[in-house]
């Protein structure tokens, strides 16, 4: 799992690299038209990568088959026995179609997470906004030595520290209730046993990237949270952690996005294929 992990911290650095690029027009346009272009750029992308890694000659000859047996159908539809040989060359055809998309999808699964892992960035979470409350926590390495080293969250301009730090001695962590008092991206800085560790913070009204969670050594919050650098696995601090103190409907989380995603990319990517010349 190490190197699992290492190797998905290596290709978030590439994907924030294009990302901080290619998405940082979304904070300056309306949020469902970012996602609807983001979407139809999307199904391109995969819609050419299917066309280089899939056998288009041969989904081309199972097209023309099934379009054929079709015609049969309709032609000698009187005909019991010529209806069944093409419904099952048919579904034949269809499973053959489904063999020929094994590879593509295999191909693009990666680059599909690290994209949808990068748009989660902006659409799975608001910026908290000026006076909004929020709570920090930073988890602590679960070592032999359970000793408690002190930990201080750095005064800085962009919060007020109302509540904390708060020893949570189950979880082995540190909690903070802050004020949030001055919009755009800060970085957050904790000294813990002499040691200083980041975290960003976004605040504004608009768009912006939103980076929750500072991970731990661990695969899957790695990629789930890419933008942050990833804490080592013997390094003192594990998680750092903002969320909203308090969860209404405008703060929490929402997955509708990436429904929203997934019907505009794949109707995008059918729409698109004629002009592709992709069979599909």
């Amino acid at each position: 799992m190490g190197a699992l992990t290492q190797i998905i911290a290596w290709l978030n650095a590439l994907a924030n690299a294009a990302g901080d690029i290619i998405l940082a027009p979304i904070g300056s346009v309306p949020r469902w038209l970012s996602l609807f272009i983001v979407s139809v750029a999307t199904g391109v992308v995969m819609l050419v990568a299917f066309k280089y890694t899939s056998n288009q000659k041969a989904i081309k000859g199972v097209r023309d088959n099934i379009r054929a047996n079709l015609y049969a159908l309709k032609l000698f539809k009187e005909s019991a026995l010529v209806a069944l040989r093409a419904q099952g060359r048919m579904l034949v055809g269809a499973f053959w179609l489904l063999v020929y998309s094994v590879v593509p999808m295999l191909v693009m699964v990666v680059p599909v997470l690290l994209i949808l892992s990068q748009l989660a960035l902006w659409y799975q979470r608001r910026p908290f906004r000026v006076y909004d409350h929020a709570s920090v926590t930073v988890k602590l390495h679960e070592s032999a030595d359970r000793s408690w080293p002190d930990v201080r969250l750095e005064p800085t301009s962009a919060v007020q520290i109302m509540t904390g730090p708060v020893r949570m001695g189950t979880d082995r962590a540190f909690c903070w209730d802050v004020e949030v008092l001055k919009p755009g991206y800060h970085q957050l800085r904790f000294q813990v046993g002499g040691h200083v560790y980041d975290k960003e913070l976004a605040v504004g009204d608009g768009p912006m990237r939103v980076s929750e969670l500072r991970p731990g050594w661990h695969a899957m919050d790695v990629l789930v949270h890419p933008h942050e650098k990833p804490f080592a696995k013997d390094s003192p601090v594990q998680s750092i952690e903002i969320k909203h103190s308090v969860r209404t409907p405008e703060t929490s989380e929402s997955s509708l996005w990436i429904v929203a995603w997934f019907i505009i990319s794949m109707i995008s990517g059918f729409c698109l294929k004629g002009v592709f010349r992709v069979h599909i």
